[in-house]
């Protein structure tokens, strides 16, 4: 067998695997790249196989940066089936031709700015119709129950407790009379998660293909709901609003379980509540018509209330764009929760636009923020970003809580890994960025004495039996760290021009100002020609 690595290696975006075992090709996942420039350019590269010669995509769930590519894929040549759970589907029914809408609106805009500059047109990574077509794809696959697929390939779904249908996914794979079963974790969620069930114990596997998105660290101390209700309270008590940028699927839904339970209690006011993303909408109606996903908790509580946790009497769900701008015209506190998760698009940037610069207001952040995000920028302490073009001071209140992350954390994965009776051959760590994956395996390393690998884009471990070893990449990525330097320098240089153009202004005209504003240049040239000085001395 041969596993090359093809996504969410070094980063925790664009998760994709493709699986060799004879002469059969599989792909475990093909998700969206997403974050910088650089990392998104990977989307508009070639596929790195024939993609009409691929026999099967097993989809762990139903998330942008494990599914958002498979419009592109059918569209390139792909005709087999693609196996997922009934939920993963239904939600793929909606996300899909959502990305692909964003995908056509980028290329639109793109090509206004070309077209002034002169550039050739930009085509959309796939369209609506690909999003659309791709879907009649879809084969269902239930969970726990073995597909036989050839004489040398048999999968299973196990539940991840990630979102709604979240799958870890088993493959059993022959070669040569030696059967080797590779676990595909998919993203695993934390135990005892509102509404979804935990994660499916797993007791063998010779590989494990796990991820590590907070692999390297804990999530904070604390219980999460206290910590929400504060931030309601605090912000409702300044006048200020609640703005929380949400992933649509998912974590959205499991704020409104918590703040419906925080509002029943009477541990927070009747303020307004806006749930601003379509998508989102979209995805909660697809819980509601799902209940065979729900832990007894949920599951008690949603048809043991005569009110539905997902619909509060003060939840209003805007639909429309006329409705979203009404939010930012209210004159007293409101909770509002908005896609994208990580800030980089959507309504959730009007939202930052008209709040960041309030006192008054709290930003809440309840899920990883990747390098070169919005949201990572803001969260590292940025004193003024740039939104839609505009600069925004940052002044309001900025919260991150990890306790409301569906992603495990490294004592939760470690918990999990001791279940198992057999020791894997190697477990290959990957979604997750370097600060998460090297302590992670490390840790795996002293504790449990299991070898461990993390995998380079385009890395591939030729596997024998219980026996392996790595074909390096010889593809170029850049570091996001590096690239996000290289963003905020694109930026700089923009600033730069349009600084030179006024200066100009100024020149032209013998402004009395001018002297001042050389002075300072002159200081500024000073500093940055002694700071490379230093770095290079």
């Amino acid at each position: 067998m041969r596993l090359t690595f093809l996504g969410a290696a070094g980063m925790v975006t664009g998760s994709s695997y493709l699986l060799e075992i004879g002469q059969k090709k599989f792909l475990i996942d093909c998700g969206l790249f997403q974050g910088s420039k650089a990392i998104m350019a990977l989307n508009r590269r070639d596929f790195l196989y024939n993609p009409a010669e691929i026999d099967a995509v097993f989809l762990t769930h139903a998330h942008i940066d494990h599914s958002g590519l498979l419009p592109k894929l059918c569209n390139s040549g792909f005709k087999g089936p693609i196996y997922a759970t009934k939920a993963t589907a239904e939600l793929c029914s909606i996300m899909l031709p959502d990305s692909a809408h964003i995908q056509e609106f980028d290329a639109e805009i793109a090509n206004r700015k070309g077209q002034r500059a002169g550039r050739k047109p930009v085509e959309p990574l796939y369209t609506v119709a690909d999003a659309y077509a791709c879907l009649n794809q879809f084969s269902p696959a239930a969970y726990d129950t073995k597909l036989t697929l050839s004489e040398e390939v048999t999968i299973q779904f196990r539940d991840a407790g990630h979102i709604l249908g979240s799958s870890m996914i088993e493959v059993w794979g022959t070669e040569n009379g030696q059967t080797a079963k590779i676990l595909f974790s998919g993203d695993m969620g934390q135990p005892d998660q509102p509404i979804i069930k935990d994660p499916a114990i797993i007791e063998s596997a010779d590989y494990i293909v796990l991820e590590s998105t907070y692999g390297g660290r804990q999530h904070e101390p604390g219980d999460p709901i206290e910590l929400l209700a504060k931030y309601v309270n605090d912000t409702a008590a300044k006048g200020g609003n609640l703005v929380i940028p949400s992933f649509a699927v998912g974590r959205t839904q499991t704020l409104l379980y918590h703040l419906y339970k925080l509002f029943k209690a009477g541990s927070i006011p009747e303020i307004p509540i806006f749930v601003d993303s379509p998508l989102a909408i979209a995805a909660t109606n697809v819980f509601l018509k799902n209940s065979q996903e729900y832990d007894k908790e949920a599951y008690d509580l949603m048809y043991g209330d005569q009110e539905q946790p997902l619909r509060l009497p003060q939840l209003v769900y805007t639909k429309t764009a006329e409705e979203s701008k009404a939010i930012n015209s209210l004159d007293k506190p409101a909770i509002i929760i908005s896609a994208s998760g990580m800030a980089d698009a959507g309504r959730i940037l009007h939202h930052l636009k008209h709040n960041l610069w309030r006192p008054e207001s709290t930003i809440l952040f309840v899920g990883y923020q990747s390098q070169g995000s919005l949201g990572r920028r803001i969260l590292d302490g940025a004193r003024k970003v740039k939104i839609m073009g505009e600069e925004i001071s940052v002044r309001a209140e900025i919260h991150n809580m990890e306790g409301f992350s569906a992603h495990a954390d490294q004592s939760q994965l470690t918990s999990w890994l001791k279940n198992f009776t057999t020791k894997p051959a190697n477990i290959f760590i990957v979604h997750g960025e370097e600060d998460r994956s090297e302590p992670f395996g490390k840790m795996i390393n002293e504790e449990f004495g299991i070898a461990t690998y993390i995998p380079k884009y385009g890395d591939a471990a030729q596997i024998d039996g219980r026996t392996w070893n790595i074909e390096p990449s010889a593809i170029t990525t850049v570091e996001p760290a590096v690239q996000q330097l290289r963003d905020q320098l694109e930026e700089m240089e923009k600033e730069y021009a349009d600084f030179r153009r006024r200066l100009e202004d100024l020149v032209a005209a013998n402004s009395a100002n001018l002297q001042a504003v050389l002075k300072r240049v002159e200081k500024i040239r000073t500093f940055v020609k002694k700071t490379l000085s230093d770095l290079w001395s």
